[in-house]
Formats: structure tokens, sequence, C-alpha cells
């Protein structure tokens, strides 16, 4: 076993490439969601198992596979996980260099500009208050909307997000049926302009009635595309990273990466009455 550190940001994804053209044959990303991103981007379409190693801010992947949210207690569990080949989403856009793998979720519109804006000192010092602190400073402020093409429907949203798993942020459940068995993105919209509106929408996702909700829409799909805007900034957003600018589209790549889970994850998988789709906002 041979420990390797990154040499700061973006350095992930090519010693991940590099142990694997080397020849080994597992890869334990200690890190957070961000650095395993990165991780990710370095093993997809390989065979080599990837093990996580939570050790960052919300830890949502750790969240979601039930192992913990210390290195300590996910160390523990590794000898009984096993490996599950798992689909990935894929981020395009022409305006931001390179398509870009991601494990967990794309977020567009305030999602993503509240990760842009978030203060790093702050994150450091209080973890995910930090986020909560950007979101805040968005009240009384009007919200861009752009549209969003899935399945030959169109819908208005100001915050988008493709998700693959069920959790956000760590501990709020936002896609309630969906699974990284799965592959498909659930896709959870929330349209409107006014900041306020959004404090009731996440009222309703911290007590999981938001897909009841008139203006959330939530629907399973394996690709959407989302446009950009002459008059705002529409700013993009995967696995908790900052990733630029819209127009861009997200897809899901099938068989791109073998996960270590827990045994009884497969057996966790959510279940719903309606696999498709709740939709309580009219398309146009």
């Amino acid at each position: 076993m041979e420990a390797v550190a990154t040499d700061g940001p973006a350095t992930a994804a090519g010693i991940a490439q590099r142990c694997i053209n080397d020849g080994a044959d597992l890869i334990l990303a200690a890190g957070g969601d961000g650095t395993i991103n990165e991780v990710v981007n370095g093993m997809a379409h390989s065979n080599v198992p990837l093990g996580i190693l939570p050790a960052g801010t919300a830890n949502v992947l750790a969240n979601e596979l039930a192992i913990g949210g210390t290195m300590e207690r996910a160390a523990k569990s590794l000898n009984e996980c096993v490996p599950e080949r798992i689909a990935l989403g894929l981020l395009s856009s022409e305006a931001n260099g390179p398509p870009r793998h991601f494990l967990l979720m794309a977020g567009v519109g305030l999602d993503a500009q509240i990760v842009m804006d978030v203060n790093y000192k702050i994150k450091d010092a209080l973890g995910k208050v930090a986020y909560w602190l950007a979101g805040f400073s968005k009240v009384g402020s009007r919200l861009p909307e752009f549209t969003v093409e899935a399945d030959g429907r169109e819908y208005l949203a100001s915050f988008a997000l493709a998700s693959r798993v069920r959790n956000y942020g760590g501990d709020l459940e936002i896609a309630p049926s969906i699974s990284l068995l799965d592959d498909q993105f659930e896709l959870v919209l929330f349209e409107g302009t006014s900041s306020f509106t959004f404090l009731k929408y996440m009222m309703g996702v911290v007590v999981k009635q938001h897909q009841k909700m008139q203006g959330v829409t939530i629907v399973r799909t394996r690709k959407a595309s989302f446009s950009g805007s002459t008059q705002h900034k529409i700013h993009l957003q995967v696995d908790g990273e900052y990733a630029g600018l819209a127009p861009g589209a997200v897809e899901i790549v099938p068989n791109a990466l073998t996960l270590l889970v827990p045994p009884g994850f497969r057996t966790r998988r959510p279940v719903t009455a309606d696999e498709t789709a709740w939709t309580t906002q009219p398309t146009r």
C-alpha cells in the first residue's frame, strides 16, 4: 500500500491515473467529495475499485453509502465492502473545457452560485455553515431563470440538480428515490425568481415534502441540457466544486466505475410506486 499526497487542486485525477498505469489494483481516496471527484475523473472506465475514506465538509458520498463520516470508521468497514459497477454522470460545456465526470450531482443556477460564493476561510473554520451563510446572503435578490430540456420537454428553473444520490449537503434528502445503482439521474427543478420562495422550498426539503410543492418538479432522465443567458450568468457545479457557466449538458455514462460499497447497499435501494416522475410543475 502506497500513500500519495496531492500537490493541490486539480492534481488527484493525474495521480489516480498514474497509479492505475503503474498496476494498482485498488485506490483509496482520502478527502472530501471534491477530491473524490478528481480521483473519479482519473479512474473512469478502468476496472480498478475505488474505496472512500471521507475527510471533507459534507461527505455526501459517505453519507449515501452509510460508511460513517470519519476516515477511521470508514476504514474499519473496508474489508466488508464489495465492488459494484456503477454509472457516472458527465457534464459537458464548450465554454468550460473538457467534459467532467461526476459521481454525485451536477447543480445549475442558485445552487452553483452558492458554491462559487462560499468563503473558504469560513468553510475551513465552520464547515457546512459556510454554505448556509452563502445561501442566506442571496435572500432578497432576484434569481435568473434558465431553460432545462429533458426527454423532449422544457422546464423553467432557477435551481436545477441532476442527482445520482438522495442526499444534498450531507444530511438533506433532496432526490427521494435515486440510487447510485441506477443508470439515471433524478432531475430536481425549482422554479421562480424570488429568493424568498427558496426559503419555502428548503423548508420543504428539510421535512421531505418538497416533491409535493407547487413550483418543484422531479423527473427521471438519462440526459438533460441547460441554457445560458445573455443577461445573467448561470453557474454550474459538480460534486460541490465550481464548474463554470452554462450552457451545458449532463448525461449518464453507464458501467463507468467500480465502487466499493457496504454489503447491504443494494438491498437499501429506494423503491417508489412510480419510478419515472413526480411532477407538480406544468411543462412548457
